[in-house]
């Protein structure tokens, strides 16, 4: 089991249970809750009356640092089950709280580390199904924390998108297997989800029953079809989503890309 080339330090903490006990299957994102490069946040972990670590450590800087080697269970997400199939990531906010904010630099670099880590492992498609089903994990859904944050949280998504499309075409990766069509009300309601499909006809069949939305494994809406993003440009231009953060909020919750919905407002205005 090999670590990632991409890595520009190591800064080893001793709090880990050494070899993991499952094959990696997930990735595991953490947000640091402060403004600190790598070398510094791989350091937080190093004394042992600190009980935790990660496998690795992307600062604020977008400096990589190995913090425990991926062949062992790091202590990150407060979860025995977790930590032995993620590989688990802290990465290093741009601002504190409340948004807790990921520079695109770094976001970028993550997407980098996680489509690194899914390719050396066999893992596509790289999934989010806002559960424990899927490829990318919080730790919120082990423990009652906020981690990983709001921003970088609202961020899953489109990181597993971005390394899906890195790893397309990458013949070293397994073929994709079959991704489960999720019927709820938004994507990020998973409390309001009647049903996961293989087969895309039944999940348009149970939607219309219960009035719902299908999406597939990377919160995209396939049933019924969305608006396009001029459509939702110029409703947000007329006020119908709302401003600021309202605003992103609604267009996320709806499944629909709020950054590419941003940009062409921009362009229009």
């Amino acid at each position: 089991m090999s670590n990632s080339l991409l890595v520009q330090a190591t800064i080893l903490s001793p709090n880990h249970s050494g070899r993991r006990n499952q094959k990696i299957t997930k990735i595991a994102i953490h947000h640091a809750a402060g403004v600190i490069n790598g070398r510094n946040l791989a350091g937080v972990f190093v004394p042992r009356s600190r009980r935790a670590s990660a496998n690795y450590n992307l600062g604020s800087d977008g400096v990589i640092v190995l913090g425990v080697d991926e062949a062992n269970r790091a202590w990150t997400t407060s979860s025995s089950w977790c930590d032995n199939r993620a590989v688990t990531i802290e990465v290093g906010n741009s601002t504190r709280g409340p948004q807790w904010l990921v520079s695109d630099y770094v976001l970028n670099r993550l997407i980098d580390l996680a489509t690194d880590i899914c390719r050396r492992n066999g893992i596509y498609p790289c999934t989010y199904t806002g559960g424990k089903d899927g490829v990318l994990q919080k730790h919120e859904w082990y423990k009652n924390t906020n981690c990983p944050g709001p921003y970088l949280g609202s961020k899953f998504p489109y990181i597993a998108s971005e390394v899906n499309k890195r790893l397309r075409g990458d013949k070293t990766v397994s073929k994709p297997t079959s991704a489960l069509y999720r019927v709820r009300k938004s994507w990020s309601d998973i409390k309001s989800q009647k049903g996961a499909f293989k087969n895309l006809e039944n999940a348009k069949r149970c939607a219309d029953r219960f009035g719902l939305k299908v999406f597939d494994a990377n919160g995209k809406i396939v049933y019924p079809v969305g608006k396009t993003i001029d459509q939702l440009a110029r409703e947000v231009i007329s006020g119908k989503w709302g401003n600021g953060e309202e605003r992103k909020r609604r267009l996320t919750q709806a499944g629909y890309d709020y950054k590419e919905v941003q940009r062409r407002v921009n362009q229009l205005v």
